[in-house]
C-alpha cells in the first residue's frame, strides 16, 4: 500500500541573481514499510524533496498526496497537525532541546499529541530501552555522545508512532560504530513495526542497508533500484 504519491513535483527558488530549480518534475511512490535511501551529489535536491514530503516546504507545482490527503490543500495549522501525527523527523544536527533530559526530549512530542501520562511514561521508557539508552533516561544532551544523542533523536521520532520517518543525513556526524548501531536499530524497528523510513544520505553504509535506492541528479530521478 502506498503512503506517499508524488506527481510532477517542482521546486524553484528565486534568488537575487539566479533562479534555481531544486526539484524538477519528480514522480515517486513510496510504499508502506519501505527502507529507502535518496542519494545524489550536493545540490541534487535530496533535502528539498524531503522537506516538501515533510510539509516543511511547499512545492512550486505538482502534488504530494499522503494517505489520500493532498498536502497543498492544508493550511498552516493543518500542516502542523500533519507533521505532528504522521511524521518522525531525524536531522543531522540532532535538534534535541538542551535543557531537557533524554526522556523529556522523547516524551515532548507525545505531550503535544495529548497522550495520556501513564502511556507516555511507559512508551518513553520502552523506546529508549529499544535504542540502548535505558540507563540514560535522565541524561541531558551535553552528557551524551554524538551517537547517543542521535539515538535519542531516533527515539523521539518513533515515540509518536508516525506513519513514516524522514531522516536527513542522520549519520553525517557519527563514527562508524555509532552509525552501524543506529542503522541496526532503525532497520529492526522498520521490520518489527513496519514504519516507513526515507533517508537522504551521502553515506554508503546507509545505502548498503537500504532496500530501495533512489538517485537524484539536478533535481531529477535518474535511477530507482529496489532490492530484496
Amino acid at each position: 500500500m502506498s503512503v506517499i504519491e508524488i506527481k510532477n513535483l517542482v521546486k524553484i527558488y528565486n534568488g537575487s541573481a539566479v533562479q534555481v530549480t531544486a526539484v524538477n518534475g519528480v514522480d515517486l511512490t513510496i510504499e508502506e514499510g519501505e527502507f529507502t535511501a535518496i542519494v545524489g551529489p550536493s545540490g541534487s535536491g535530496k533535502t528539498t524533496l524531503l522537506n516538501m514530503i515533510g510539509g516543511l516546504d511547499s512545492p512550486t507545482s505538482g502534488t504530494i498526496v499522503v494517505d489520500n490527503t493532498d498536502l497543498s490543500t492544508l493550511n498552516k495549522k493543518q500542516l502542523v497537525d500533519y507533521r505532528l501525527h504522521n511524521i518522525g523527523f531525524v536531522f543531522q544536527a540532532y535538534n534535541l532541546i538542551p535543557v531537557l533530559t533524554a526522556k523529556e526530549n522523547v516524551s515532548f512530542i507525545m505531550e503535544l499529541q495529548g497522550t495520556k501520562k501513564d502511556i507516555l511514561t511507559q512508551r518513553t521508557k520502552n523506546i529508549l530501552e529499544n535504542v540502548g539508552l535505558g540507563d540514560r533516561l535522565n541524561s541531558r544532551p551535553n552528557q551524551l555522545s554524538g551517537g547517543q544523542q542521535q539515538r535519542v533523536a531516533v527515539a523521539r521520532a518513533l515515540a509518536s508512532k508516525p506513519k513514516f520517518v524522514i531522516a536527513d543525513e542522520p549519520t553525517a556526524n557519527l563514527d562508524s560504530k555509532s552509525t552501524e548501531n543506529l542503522l541496526d536499530i532503525m532497520e529492526e524497528l522498520n521490520r518489527k513495526e513496519n514504519i516507513t523510513f526515507i533517508f537522504s544520505t551521502h553515506d554508503q553504509r546507509v545505502v548498503k542497508k537500504a532496500r530501495r535506492v533512489i538517485v537524484l541528479e539536478d533535481g531529477k530521478i535518474v535511477k530507482d533500484e529496489r532490492r530484496k
